[in-house]
C-alpha cells in the first residue's frame, strides 16, 4: 500500500477493471494490457489516493517483504505462513500494528481521501 503519487509507471498504461468485492463497494484493479497480470488495486475507501501494489510485479520484490498477512482465513490449508510475521484471519487494527511513520503518512493523506469520498457521494 503506497501513495499513488509515488508510483511511476514504466510500461504500457494499465487497463482498469471494476471488480466486485465482499464488502459490496468494489475495487478497481489495474492490469497489464498485454499479460493481464494485476499490477495494483484501488479500493473504494481511499479511491485513487492509495494503491495496493502487487509486490511480485516490481523489479526487485525482495525489497518489500510483508509486514503482516491479512485475510488468512481464505488461504489454502497447505500454505504455511512464516511464524515471524503477524497474521490475522481478516483485517486488523492499523493503530496497534502500523509503525508510527506509516500512521503519519496515512494521516497526511486523510484530507485527500475525505475529498475523494465527498466527491463520490455527491455523484
Amino acid at each position: 500500500m503506497i501513495e499513488s503519487d509515488r508510483i511511476v509507471n514504466l510500461g504500457a498504461q494499465p487497463e482498469i477493471v471494476d471488480t466486485p468485492t465482499h464488502s459490496g463497494k468494489g475495487q478497481k484493479i489495474a492490469r497489464c494490457p498485454k499479460c493481464r497480470i494485476a499490477v495494483w488495486s484501488n479500493y473504494s475507501g481511499a479511491g485513487p489516493v492509495i494503491r495496493f501494489v502487487r509486490v511480485g510485479t516490481l523489479d526487485v520484490p525482495d525489497h518489500l517483504p510483508p509486514d503482516i498477512h491479512i485475510f488468512t482465513a481464505s488461504k489454502q490449508p497447505w500454505f504455511q505462513l512464516p511464524a515471524d510475521v503477524p497474521s490475522v484471519s481478516e483485517y486488523y487494527d492499523r493503530e496497534s500494528l502500523w509503525p508510527a511513520e506509516s500512521l503519519a503518512r496515512r494521516q497526511a493523506l486523510l484530507p485527500l481521501i475525505e475529498a475523494y469520498q465527498k466527491a463520490r457521494a455527491a455523484g
